[in-house]
C-alpha cells in the first residue's frame, strides 16, 4: 500500500479510537440476519481505498469517523401551529415518542416581523407555525423542555437575532447557560431574496445582522449554530439538484466573506456554520448531491479561504424531504415518497432530518401523520441495517460517476456566480431566480406531456373523496393570541421597554456596534417582535425588491 493510504488509513483507525471513547457504538449487534459481520468501512484493496476515509478531508464518505455506528443523526421534527401553548404540547409528544431534537414553525406574520394585533397579521396568525410576540409566548412554547438536554432548530431568518435571544432568555430562566446551549437558527437571508420572500430589511443591514450573530455567539453561545444555509427553499422554488447545491455554496460562502469583511478570522465562526438540504424522489442523484457538497465545501474552506481548523472545513448539514413532492392526491403515496427521500438523505450522510408528513399537501400535519413521519426515520434507522457500515454506497460506479459529474456542473454554476461578483450580486441581477424559474417551467411541462410520470397525479389516477380528518386551527386563537399581547403589554414596565428600544435604536446608527445584546436586553423587557423590528425597519429601511 503506497505511504499515503497507509498514513490516511493509521489516522482514520486512531480517530475511531478516539470518537468510540467519546461516542461508544450504539447498543446493537452489527451483522446481518444471516450472520455475516459488518465492518465500519469498505473499499476496493486493490484500489487502496482511493476515494479517502470519513473524518478525513475532503470528507467524501462523511465528516465522522464512525458516522452513525456511534451516533445517529438527530430526528428533528418540524413542528409548529396555532398558538405556543399548543404547539408545546405537540413538541412533547413528538420527544414522548422518540424524536431526538426540535424544530420550530414561526407562522407568517412572526417571520416577516409583525405582531399578531398588525393588521399585516390578519387572517394569518397561527397559520402556517406557530405565533411568537413576546418572550411569554417563547416560555410557553417551551415550557417542561430542558434545554440543557435538547437541541432545537428555528427556521427563521429576517427577525432570527430576535427569536435567539428570547431562546437565550428562556434558556436564562431554566437556569441554563448561553454557553450549554444547542441548537441552529436558519438566519439565512440571501435565500429569501430568491427563493422564499420572507425578508423584512435590505441586503447590507440583513447582512450586518448575520454577522452580529456570528460574533455574538462565538463568545456566548459556542455550541450553537449560527445560521443553516438552506438549499431546502431553493429546491422548492423549482431548481434542480445541481443549482440546489451550487447556489446554497454560493450564498455560504457570501456569509464567509461577510464575516471576514466584519473582522471575523475565519476560524472563529466557520465551525458553527451548517446547511440545509432537500431530498428529493432522484434517489442516486440525491446521495451524489449530499456527498458532492461535503467535498466542495472542504475544498473552499481550506483552499480559497485557507482556514486552517478542519472542522472549518466540514460541511455540516439538516435535511428535509421533498415537500413540493407530496401530493394532494392519493395522500398514502407520500409516505413511499418520503421513505425514500429519507433513506437517501441517510446514505448521503446527514447530521439531522425530517421527515414531512403524508398529508401536508393538504394541510398541518396530524399528530397521526407526524408519527408516522418519525416512526419512517426510526425504522431506517433500526431496522433497515443502513446505518450499520459508513457510506454504504461508496465505490459505487454509479454513485461515484454522479458524485464527480456533480461536482463539475455545481462548479461551473460557482464559476458564473463569481463573475457576477459573488452571489449578493448575482441576487441583485436576477440570475440566480431566472434559472430556478426556468427549471422550474421546464419541469412543470415534462409533467403535463406525461414524459415525467407523478404517481396518482398525472397516471395512475382514482376516483377518491377527501380526507375529512385533516387539523385545523381554531379561528378563535387569533383574538385568544392578541388578547394575550395586549395582556402582556398591559402588565409589562413600559418605561424599561421604551428605554430599551431606545437603546436599540440609538446602536443600530452605529455600523459598528453588535445589535445583539440591546435585541436581547429589549427581549427581556417583553418587547414584542413586531416593535423591536418596527425600530430596525425605520432604521434599517424595507426591502421592496430588486
Amino acid at each position: 500500500m503506497p505511504e499515503k493510504y497507509n498514513h490516511e488509513k493509521t489516522k482514520w483507525e486512531e480517530d475511531v479510537k478516539k470518537t468510540l471513547k467519546r461516542f461508544p457504538e450504539r447498543k446493537r449487534a452489527f451483522h446481518t440476519s444471516s450472520e455475516i459481520p459488518i465492518d465500519y468501512l469498505y473499499g476496493s484493496k486493490e484500489a487502496n481505498y482511493p476515494l479517502g476515509y470519513p473524518g478525513q478531508y475532503p470528507y467524501l464518505r462523511g465528516i465522522q469517523p464512525t458516522m452513525y455506528r456511534s451516533r445517529l443523526w438527530t430526528m428533528r421534527q418540524y413542528a409548529g401551529f396555532g398558538s405556543a401553548i399548543e404547539t408545546n404540547k405537540r413538541f412533547r409528544y413528538l420527544l414522548e415518542q422518540g424524536q431526538t431534537g426540535l424544530s420550530v414553525a414561526f407562522d407568517l406574520p412572526t417571520q416577516i416581523g409583525y405582531d399578531s394585533d398588525d393588521a399585516m397579521s390578519e387572517g394569518e396568525v397561527g397559520k402556517v407555525g406557530v405565533a411568537i410576540d413576546t418572550l411569554a409566548d417563547m416560555e410557553k412554547l417551551l415550557d417542561q423542555i430542558p434545554l440543557d438536554q435538547v437541541s432545537t432548530s428555528m427556521t427563521i431568518n429576517a427577525p432570527a437575532a430576535i427569536l435567539l435571544c428570547m431562546y437565550i432568555a428562556v434558556g436564562e430562566k431554566q437556569g441554563v447557560s448561553s454557553e450549554k446551549l444547542t441548537g441552529t437558527i436558519q438566519n439565512d437571508i440571501l435565500k429569501e431574496y430568491i427563493a422564499r420572500g420572507t425578508y423584512i430589511f435590505p441586503p447590507k443591514p440583513s447582512m450586518r445582522l448575520i454577522t452580529d450573530i456570528f460574533a455574538y455567539c462565538q463568545e456566548n453561545l459556542p455550541k450553537f449554530n449560527t445560521i443553516s444555509i438552506s438549499g431546502y427553499h431553493i429546491r422548492e422554488a423549482g431548481s434542480n439538484a445541481v443549482q440546489e447545491a451550487a447556489f446554497t455554496i454560493a450564498n455560504g460562502m457570501a456569509y464567509v466573506d461577510a464575516a471576514i469583511e466584519s473582522g471575523l478570522d475565519v476560524d472563529s465562526f466557520a465551525p458553527r456554520l451548517a446547511f440545509f438540504f432537500n431530498a428529493h424522489n432522484e434517489f442516486f442523484e440525491e446521495i451524489a448531491k449530499f456527498r458532492a457538497a461535503r467535498r466542495i465545501w472542504a475544498k473552499i474552506m481550506k483552499e480559497h479561504y485557507h482556514a486552517k481548523d478542519p472542522k472549518s472545513w466540514k460541511l455540516r448539514f439538516h435535511t428535509q424531504t421533498g415537500g413540493s413532492t407530496l401530493t394532494a392526491q392519493q395522500p398514502d403515496n407520500n409516505i413511499v415518497r418520503v421513505t425514500m427521500q429519507a433513506l437517501a438523505a441517510v446514505l448521503g450522510g446527514t447530521q439531522s432530518l425530517h421527515t414531512n408528513s403524508r398529508d401536508e399537501a393538504l394541510s398541518l400535519p396530524t399528530e397521526e401523520s407526524a408519527r408516522i413521519a418519525l416512526r419512517t426515520q426510526q425504522i431506517i434507522a433500526h431496522e433497515s441495517g443502513v446505518a450499520d457500515t459508513v457510506d454504504p454506497l461508496g465505490g459505487s460506479y454509479y454513485v461515484e460517476a454522479l458524485t464527480d459529474e456533480l461536482e463539475e456542473k455545481v462548479m461551473d454554476y460557482l464559476d458564473r456566480i463569481k463573475a457576477y461578483g459573488g452571489a449578493v450580486q448575482a441576487i441583485e441581477e436576477g440570475y440566480m431566480q431566472r434559472e430556478i424559474h426556468h427549471n422550474a417551467y421546464e419541469t412543470q411541462k415534462r409533467i403535463e406531456s406525461e414524459e415525467e410520470i407523478i404517481v396518482g397525479l398525472n397516471q395512475f389516477k382514482v376516483e377518491e373523496e377527501v380526507n375529512p380528518d385533516l387539523l385545523k386551527v381554531d379561528e378563535e386563537l387569533e383574538q385568544a393570541q392578541i388578547n394575550n399581547l395586549q395582556q402582556i403589554r398591559g402588565e409589562r414596565n413600559q418605561k424599561e421597554v421604551d428605554r430599551k428600544l431606545q437603546a436599540l435604536r440609538t446602536n443600530a446608527k452605529n455600523q459598528k456596534e453588535n445589535l445583539i445584546p440591546y435585541i436581547l436586553d429589549a427581549v427581556k423587557a417583553y418587547a414584542s417582535v413586531g416593535e423591536i423590528c418596527r425600530v430596525l425597519r425605520d432604521e434599517f429601511g424595507e426591502y421592496t425588491g430588486f
